[in-house]
């Protein structure tokens, strides 16, 4: 990926780190079975280490670049329908974020997460179409009443990704609706 991005562009300016699985054998640490814990630790976090891993290089060779990896809002608060493997995950998300924020921002590669709540993808939408309890409950605790849109998200990463944001490093932007605020 990254030697096609340097062989049609010349270089890499940014990486947006997108991958993400939540299948529904996720649930609690005590009854989710290994494999599954394993899959979504290979997709989540693993897909993550590989981009950085090839991407950072090149960046460093520039002199620039700008890391977005997407992390969930249940990567900072608990969960009460557990998904443990995933929110799990997207916590390493977020650390692996600060981590690389730090070794890499004075050779001018800026690293940041995004942390979306609850948005209108195929995978979450099919789920929730099959069980409209589940949907209800993710709805009420939402202050807007709604679902996400992917270009709610998209807009941060443009951001992210652009000059104007050459400032911002480390940091987690929670675009959830306001869910992590919403006590009840």
């Amino acid at each position: 990926m990254v030697r096609h991005a340097v062989a049609t562009y010349g270089r890499v300016d940014a990486l947006y780190n997108n991958a993400g699985i939540m299948p529904e054998a996720d649930h609690s640490v005590i009854d989710t079975d290994v494999d599954t814990w394993d899959k979504v630790m290979a997709v989540n976090v693993r897909g993550v280490f590989l981009g950085c891993k090839y991407a950072i290089p090149q960046m460093l060779e520039q002199g620039s670049g700008s890391i977005i990896n997407i992390a969930s809002f249940v990567a900072i608060l608990g969960c009460s329908v557990p998904q443990d493997a995933y929110t799990a995950s997207k916590g390493a998300v977020l650390a692996l974020t600060r981590s690389l924020a730090v070794q890499f921002a004075g050779r001018g590669v800026r690293c940041n997460a995004i942390s979306p709540g609850p948005i209108e993808t195929p995978l979450l939408m099919d789920w929730l179409l099959k069980d409209e309890a589940a949907k209800q409950l993710r709805l009420a605790r939402n202050p807007t009443g709604r679902f996400g849109k992917p270009e709610e998200i998209v807009n941060a990463g443009i951001y992210l990704a652009s000059d104007e944001s050459r400032w911002t490093n480390g940091a987690n932007f929670v675009i959830d609706g306001g869910i992590t605020v919403n006590y009840f």
